[in-house]
This record gives structure tokens, sequence and C-alpha cells, in this order.
């Protein structure tokens, strides 16, 4: 049994945001935040070694209690706390607290005690150290890759913001000396003859929020301050040596592969990855960079998923951190959004305007957002795991596209789609994919996730014929010498004359929401209304198409695809193609490096219970519970009333 937790400060007990959080993640690792006076067998928090922990410390010694210190993770948030952004993880620590080298912290006996030798753990860590590098995570993950670090061939001098408490406690005997920034910078003047210098500026000072130890006059031919928000990654990389004194950068220097000149004491010194100037005493041991990481970021901390609102491992963390990042880096600039239907605009908002509001236009002022082919900067799409609902019927959506230069259902121009689909995969990329499509098909998911019936089909070579409707941008722009949905089934009951072919028609037509009823059906052997789309898919053995996306969602669950026009999918020889595809289409991806396009790299999503960006496997989970709200009666009566006028009005937008 732990023991009960005290506070007495207003950062574990107040409203905010980080206090709110504080607590829940406390509860959920098992130290449920109380107030009252404690017994000598509790433990009282302390926010590390901040101004305001004296209160906690002066009681403890009062009753005689432990102090259990309190701190954010070492992947806080997007930006630093003054900003107001909630902690995504916290370190909990009965020993000490992992900057104050002078008495052992619950990290310093990991790192010295711990085999750290389990092969799970060490891939894990290496896979999560992988992933960071690649999409640009660090303790505050709002920078954007795009901005240009210095020209290579610099040395790397690391400031921090003055009276930082890794700082007031950095030393084995108190505090370290404000002077010890200005000897450094000397020192890697004194090493580095001819090299130039950058100075890191912290992102605390970088955005006013505190200041540094160096300003603009310690510039001069050599030295620069870089300030510009760019990827400490990408600043790492082009660098030929790092100095820091104590900054969480010195850490990420070493999973750089950097060997950094460390001038305190930080919890990464003294195990045999960096050049002390001040040696430890205690630290002995000598580790690799892999066993830092499994225990500094896998062992150490508790990390906490705000959409599933419980904790989590340090993958999942990244899924949602890398989510959160993409949604900040793409949006920060804004957007005028032009001629958006007026149902869309709130769901608009919530996908892109976090951070800086769209604005709803007719014509543009600064970047302009256009939905679907039309002429804009960026164009928006339903994603393919669009929703438990139709979006003719004004279902809100889980999952858009935002493409910068085509848009995917376009063969005539590339697209952000076509790109990602010749990359390469990031790490784990493979097994991510992979994973995501075995969830998708236990589901059952696809992308309007109707019920629908499972009726009893005829026994034979099954082949699936999915309607479309007739007017869509797809069959406009993608389609061949088949347009139709009667040409369409003629067609393949020509090339199968002996095959069972299920016609199922589009669930917008169907909903009489949009054109293409088919009225001559004879060439099919069976029409399939309201059928359970992910079941039917496991039923069948080929699906013939013109540029369907469940074409796309067949490919998922390993079945011959045949198109007859230019869908996204078509073209990497996957499927069988006797439409007009692109020549450019000739990379070679296997399944998961389609999926992981499609469903991962290329689609946002966002988490429709806490409204934030979120990661696919969370949608795919949002996708398939089964108390989705139902749709407001007014949405309905829009819905009928816009298939009805939206060819010939504009008056839904």
């Amino acid at each position: 049994m732990r023991p009960r937790v005290h506070a007495v400060s207003g950062g574990f007990l107040g409203p905010s945001a980080q206090a709110r959080r504080i607590r829940r993640i406390m509860a959920l690792a098992g130290y449920p935040i109380r107030i009252g006076w404690p017994k000598t067998s509790d433990l009282i928090a302390a926010w590390g070694h901040a101004p305001r922990a004296a209160r906690a410390e002066a009681l403890a010694s009062h009753t005689g209690a432990a102090i259990l210190r309190v701190e954010d993770a070492f992947l806080r948030s997007l930006f630093p706390g003054r900003r107001g952004e909630p902690t995504l993880g916290l370190l909990l620590d009965q020993q000490g607290i992992y900057y104050d080298p002078s008495r052992p912290s619950d990290l310093e006996t990991l790192l010295a005690t711990h085999p750290l030798d389990d092969h799970a753990l060490l891939q894990t860590a290496r896979l999560c150290m992988a992933r960071l590098r690649a999409h640009h995570l660090s303790k505050y993950s709002g920078t954007d890759p795009k901005i240009p670090p210095p020209p290579p061939g610099y040395v790397l001098v690391i400031d921090q913001v003055r009276g930082d408490a890794s700082l007031r406690h950095g030393g084995l005997h108190g505090p370290l000396s404000p002077h010890i920034f200005r000897e450094m910078l000397v020192q890697a003047q004194l090493d580095h003859p001819t090299a130039r210098i950058v100075i890191r500026t912290h992102p605390e000072n970088a955005q006013g929020l505190r200041p540094g130890h160096f300003t603009a006059q310690d510039q001069s031919e050599r030295i620069t301050l870089h300030d510009a928000g760019c990827s400490p990654w990408d600043l790492l990389e082009g660098a030929i040596a790092v100095y820091t004194v104590s900054s969480q950068m010195g850490f990420e220097a070493i999973l750089a592969g950097h060997r950094p000149h460390v001038w305190g004491l930080p919890f990464y010194a003294g195990w045999g990855l960096s050049d002390d100037q001040a040696p430890h005493p205690r630290r002995r041991r000598t580790l690799t960079r892999t066993q830092l990481f499994a225990a500094a970021m896998l062992l150490y901390p508790k990390w906490y998923d705000p959409c599933r609102d419980r904790l989590c491992d340090l993958p999942v963390l990244i899924d949602h951190l890398e989510a959160l990042a993409r949604a900040w880096r793409e949006d920060q600039a804004g957007y005028d959004a032009l001629n958006m239907r007026l149902w869309k605009r709130a769901h608009l908002q919530a996908f892109f305007g976090r951070w800086t509001p769209l604005r709803f236009r007719k014509t543009s002022a600064r970047r302009s957002m256009v939905w679907g082919a039309g002429d804009g900067d960026i164009r928006i799409e339903d994603g393919i795991l669009r929703s438990k609902g139709l979006g003719a019927a004004l279902t809100p959506p889980l999952s858009l596209v935002r493409d910068d230069l085509g848009i995917y259902y376009d063969p005539t121009r590339p697209s952000r789609l076509e790109s990602l689909i010749e990359s390469p995969l990031p790490p784990g990329g493979a097994d991510r994919a992979t994973r995501l499509i075995a969830r998708l098909r236990a589901s059952g998911a696809t992308k309007y996730n109707l019920a629908g019936d499972r009726p009893a089909l005829p026994e034979g070579h099954r082949i699936l014929v999915p309607g479309q409707v007739e007017d869509d941008a797809s069959i406009r722009l993608g389609a061949g010498g088949v347009a139709t949905n009667a040409a369409l089934l003629a067609k393949v009951r020509a090339e199968n004359p002996d095959a069972v072919i299920l016609y199922k028609p589009h669930p917008d037509v169907e909903a009489c929401l949009r054109p293409g009823t088919l009225t001559d059906t004879r060439a099919a052997d069976m029409v399939l209304s309201a059928t359970d789309t992910g079941w039917l898919l496991e039923q069948v053995q080929e699906v013939w198409t013109v540029t369907s996306t469940l074409g796309f969602e067949a490919l998922l669950r390993g079945k011959a695809v045949t198109c007859l026009g230019a869908p996204f999918y078509a073209g990497w020889g996957l499927t069988r193609d006797l439409g007009p595809v692109p020549a450019r289409r000739n990379a070679r991806p296997d399944l998961p490096t389609l999926a992981h396009a499609v469903l991962i790299a290329y689609p946002r999503y966002l988490d429709p219970v806490t409204r934030l960006p979120c990661s696919p496997e969370l949608a795919l989970e949002r996708l398939t519970v089964s108390n989705q709200a139902s749709q407001p009666p007014v949405l309905r009566i829009l819905a009928k009333a816009q298939g009805l006028l939206a060819s010939r009005t504009t008056f839904w937008r």
C-alpha cells in the first residue's frame, strides 16, 4: 500500500489546467493528492526545488513526513509551462530529483543499479529514439523543421534561463555560478579556434518568458545567437561539437551521436557518454546511449495520454505528440478558408484553427484553404477513415486531409499523398501500419462505418462492384472510358461471365443525397442495399471499381482489386489497372507503405471527445465504439435539402 500524498501548494491544488493535469496523473499513478495534516508515514508533494516547495519542505521537517519531488517529464508539451499548456508526463521521485546531483535520485539509482539489459526494453528504446529524431520531438516540440539551421560546421553552445532549478541545485555543494556559462563559451573558442560558434537560445528566452545568460552583446564575427524556432535535432546535426552546462539538449546531443562537453552535473553526465568538466563521485558505471534513454524515458517517467485519460507508455505518447506537433507546424501561420459551407466551418475551425483561428472569406489575404480540388494554397477533403455516418448527411468528420500540392483523387496532377507513397517510411512505420491494418480489419471499420445487414450470398467466385456518386470529383477527374455505374456493371459482367457479381450502391445514393441511382441491375447477381461493408469485403474474392475508396479498403483485406479509373491507390503495382493511370506513379510500395501514407502520414485526425489532434489509432478506437451520439434533426433536414439544391444554388456556401 502506497503512502498518502499531501499537498500544500497551489501548484497542486489550484484550478489551472496544469494543476488539474498534475492531480490527474498522480492519481492514475497511485499518488492521489489530498489535504490535511500528514502523518510520519505520509508523503508531502513538492514541485522540484521551486520556491513554492519551501512550504512542503518546512511541513515535512515539522511532521517527519518524507518529500515526494514532482517535476515535468522530459517530453513536456509543445511550449514551456509558462505558456499555460499542461504537461504530458510527470517525474515522481522519492529520493531526490534528477537535476540535483548532491543526493541520489530515483533516476540515478535506476542508471546505477538497473540491469538495463532486457532485449524488448532496449528495442523499444532504440525505436523511440529514432522516432523522436525523425519527427523532431523534444521537451518543447513547438519547433518548425522547415526553419533551416545555420550552415553546418559550427560549435553549438547551449544557453539556459537564469535561475533555473537545474542551475540553483546543479552542483554537488550548491548552485552553479552564472559565470560558468562565460567560461564555457571561452573554452569552446579555445578548443575550436577556427570554427564558428552558435549559441542556442533557450525557448523561454526566445519567447520573452525568462532571460538567458547570453545576449546580443555576446555576438561577434565568430559568435552568433540562434533563437529561431528550428528543430533542436537539426541544430545538433550540423554541429561539430556541443557544449552545455546542464540543459536537456545535452541529453539529446548524446542521443544524436555527440559526446557533449558538460560543465555541470546533469543526470546524463558521469556515465561515460560525455566529457565532464566536473566528474561525479558516485557515478562509476559506463552505459550505452540506449541504456541511458531506456532508464530516463521508459522507466522513470509517468506518461499521460490526454485523449484516453490514462497513463501510457512512451510509444503511445509519441503517437499523440507527433499528431499535436504536426498540427501546430502546419497551422501556426493561419488560413483564410474560402467559400466554405456553413455547416463545415465549426469542424474546420476545430481541425485547423486551434492556434491561429481560421478566417472564413470569399477572397484571401493570406494563405488560402479551399475544399476539394479548387484553386487555393491548401486543399482539404475527407479522410479515408472519415466518420460513423455520411458526409452528405452532414456527419462531422474524424479525419481530414490537407494537401499543398493537389488532392488525392485528382490524378491529373501530383498530390502530397503521391509524394508520401514514394517517400521512405519513418522509423517503425511499417510495423505501425501493419498493426493498424490488423486493427482495422478486426474492427470491420470502413470509411463511413454504417450499420448494415449481412445477407446470405450466392456461392461461387464473388466480385464486389461498388457503385459511386456519378458526379463525384473522383469520377470527373479520374475516370476513363467507364464513368457511370451502368457502364461499370456491364464491363464487369462482360469480363467475368461466370462470376457471382454483387452490386453495392453508394450509401449517399441509397440515402437519396447524391445522384447515381442504377435502375437496370440485371448484370448483377445480387444488389446489396444497406449492407455491412466491412463484413462484405471479407466475403468476396475481388473488387472491381472505377475510383471508389472501397477498392483501397479491399486491398487492406488482401483482396484482388481491378481499377477502371485512376484512384489514388492505382498505379503502384498493387492493383490490376485498366484505366488511365499517370505514368509518374512508378514507385512500387508494399501494402504497409501504401497504408502508412494513406492512413497515417496524409490525414489529420481530431478526437471527437477531447477535440485534440490525435493519432489514427485513437480515431479508429472512437469509430468502433457503439455509443455514437445521434445526428441532430436539423442536420438531417439540411442534408436532404443540400442533396436537392446543391447542384442549383450556392446557398449552402
